[in-house]
């Protein structure tokens, strides 16, 4: 399993008005999607979400976004160390994903850039 890098996820009120922020900081521009009613905007090594309180509750649980080659691979690797697969794997704007619990609690989201 390789880990190419990780995404601070950054929950924000407006989306709109935090984008252009993020984009000059970032050097880059946004790539924006929604999904269950939580409108997402990836810049650079930045996951702007913005939604309704409930659906943020939920994600606030995830500490990181962590790219990796392949998440097929990277579920392997995690059950056979002792974790636990919570959803996926499953397709995404940006890829595949899956969110798993490590042995000591913690939970991060595993995409890759497969489609």
């Amino acid at each position: 399993m390789d880990i190419l890098g990780a995404t601070l996820r950054v929950y924000v009120d407006d989306l709109e008005k935090a984008i252009p922020f993020y984009e000059g900081l970032a050097g880059g521009r946004a790539m924006r999607s929604e999904r269950g009613g939580v409108e997402v905007a990836a810049v650079g090594c930045f996951l702007l979400m913005s939604g309704p309180e409930s659906q943020l509750e939920v994600l606030r649980k995830v500490a990181a976004t962590i790219a990796v080659t392949d998440v097929e691979e990277t579920l392997r690797t995690i059950t056979s160390l002792g974790g636990d697969v919570i959803a996926g794997p499953v397709p995404t704007p940006a890829g595949r994903n899956l969110i798993a619990r490590h042995p000591d609690g913690a939970i991060y989201e595993y995409v890759d850039r497969r489609a």
